[in-house]
């Protein structure tokens, strides 16, 4: 009888999504529908498309396996995620960027730029950019999803990533933008619910708040301090759950209620890699930023705000709190052992927690708000990465006039296959989902955020400045993720084929994001470029910034 209320549930469910794409589709008449939602979305909508966009199943089971291993000194990036993901971007750049990409008639983030630069190698290179990385994220993404469904069914893994992908698919297809957004705001409404839930069900299992975090510090000592301090990290294998908390302890760890010992490898991981990775990196998200153009005035955006700041601390700042705190029920329900040890790895840490550690009818429901966080995500990707195919590189490309709807749903189905093959391939990988999103998050900021920002606010910035600043950005990116950065270059063996060596530097350094690098770099770029090249011409300038 339980599986039959299931099943319908589940119909009922994509019965939704399948209505929310027709209306979508209906709704559609020309262009603007289709990559712009028609630039008159309402601000509930718009609030909540942007943050289910914003948190995925990367930030649930990614970020939330990564607070059991490191702890809640990953609330620093719920703080960043608040102040810059949602202050920053809506009230200072989401009003310029829309009224830009107004005037320059602009449909997406490469277009915008292009336009506000006259420049169509920037939209192009922007193009390129995003197919190129952004089915990184989108693997990351359908992964942690993915392995939820499987988990949960008892099905085969591949089986549960194509049938996923087919309804996503499906409904990205039908009603563009429109149709995005309008799921978005159902599944961020479930992923809400979904974690005011979880908060108040693991406080309770535990004894209530105080009792969670006193327990946790002793779950520390026991399984991870007591456990493997006198063992060397070699005599773990790679990978292993015991091998992860070990490198915890000589990255300068010293509990889960803690930070890192300060300029430790541990806080410059937490701090440069995933604080500021992902959240600087959300402002120059090509996914996000189109929101912008969706609304048709700033009071929209000004009251977007708060609904925003209050999804994105329910998501991210719960499922870091009981990532942390699963070390602790599953250190008093299951036989002594923390959540790695007892879930096998960072990816299954969160999925198993739920499975094991709720009741299970919060397990559907769970169910329902990781699906709706990696669809919402996947839609919004899949979405950009096919405008990204059509409009911005296709057509400049060819250099004649198609009809971008076609073609971009035909970019859709191109790029949702990339992303598939590499989620087959890449499903294993220790830590992957947190990995690829860190990754993209911080590539996007180096290479976009100078030029974004300066279009939108400096009428000096010039073509010249734009363009140099965004290949420094990706050249000292790729180089540092490629050479020295400890995680990529050691996976990748570049730097140990050509030098010999896991990482081109050394000591803590290899800790330091690329972010922090490349990012000042690609600024200095665009302001010394800028000032020595010469001016746009001033009718184009009133164009872009005169209302």
């Amino acid at each position: 009888m339980t599986g039959m209320f299931e099943n319908i549930i589940i119909l009922i469910y994509l019965a939704v999504l399948g209505y929310l794409g027709f209306r979508g589709y209906k709704q559609t008449k020309n262009t603007t529908d289709y990559l712009v939602a028609g630039r008159d979305t309402h601000p509930f909508i718009m609030a909540l498309s942007y943050g289910a966009t914003f948190i995925s199943t990367a930030a649930i089971v990614g970020f939330g396996g990564v607070a059991a291993w490191l702890g809640n000194s990953l609330l620093w990036l719920t703080v960043f995620n608040i102040f810059i993901g949602i202050f920053i971007a809506f009230v200072f750049l989401g009003n310029p960027t829309r009224k830009m990409g107004y005037r320059l008639n602009a449909h997406t983030f490469p277009e915008l730029l292009a336009k506000r630069f006259d420049s169509k190698f920037i939209q192009i290179f922007g193009a390129i950019i995003i197919l190129l990385f952004m089915p990184l994220y989108a693997t990351a993404v359908l992964i942690g999803g993915t392995q939820f469904i499987a988990l949960y069914f008892g099905t085969d893994y591949h089986m549960s990533l194509m049938v996923f992908s087919i309804i996503i698919t499906a409904y990205v297809i039908a009603g563009g933008l429109k149709g995005v957004m309008l799921t978005d705001a159902l599944q961020g409404s479930i992923m809400f619910i979904a974690m005011i839930i979880l908060v108040v069900v693991t406080f309770d299992s535990l004894g209530g708040v105080g009792a969670a975090f006193s327990k946790l510090e002793n779950v520390w000592q026991v399984t991870v301090v007591d456990h493997l301090a006198s063992k060397s990290i070699n005599e773990f294998a790679p990978g292993s759950p015991d091998f992860m908390m070990k490198l915890s302890l000589l990255w300068g760890f010293e509990g889960w209620n803690s930070m890192p010992q300060f300029l430790s490898k541990g806080w410059l991981f937490v701090i440069t890699t995933i604080t500021m990775g992902v959240g600087i990196g959300v402002l120059a998200q090509p996914q996000l930023i189109v929101r912008f153009m969706t609304v048709k005035s700033k009071q929209e955006l000004n009251r977007a705000v708060l609904i925003g700041s209050i999804f994105i601390l329910a998501m991210t700042g719960i499922i870091f709190i009981v990532g942390a705190l699963s070390n602790a029920w599953y250190f008093e329900f299951n036989e002594g052992k923390n959540a790695l040890q007892s879930a096998g790895s960072v990816e299954k840490v969160i999925p198993h927690f739920i499975n094991t550690a709720m009741p299970k009818w919060f397990a559907f429901v769970f169910l329902f708000a990781l699906i709706s966080a990696a669809m919402s995500t996947l839609s919004s990707q899949f979405h950009t990465m096919g405008t990204a195919v059509g409009r911005d590189f296709f057509e400049q490309i060819t250099k004649k006039d198609y009809d971008s709807v076609t073609v971009t749903r035909l970019g859709v189905v191109v790029m949702i296959i990339f992303s598939v093959t590499l989620a087959y391939a890449f499903d294993d990988e220790p830590a992957i989902i947190a990995r690829s999103t860190a990754i993209f998050f911080a590539l996007c900021a180096s290479v976009f955020l100078p030029s974004f920002v300066g279009g939108l606010f400096f009428r000096g910035m010039t073509k010249a400045g734009a363009i140099s600043s965004m290949l420094v950005g990706l050249v000292v990116s790729s180089f540092w993720l490629l050479f020295v950065h400890f995680k990529e270059a050691k996976s990748l063996g570049l730097a140990k084929i050509i030098f010999g060596k896991d990482s081109l530097l050394s000591g803590d350094i290899i800790f330091v994001d690329a972010l922090v690098i490349a990012l000042p770099l690609s600024i200095i770029t665009a302001i010394v470029v800028s000032m020595m090249t010469k001016k746009m011409d001033k009718k184009h300038l009133d164009r872009c910034f005169i209302d």
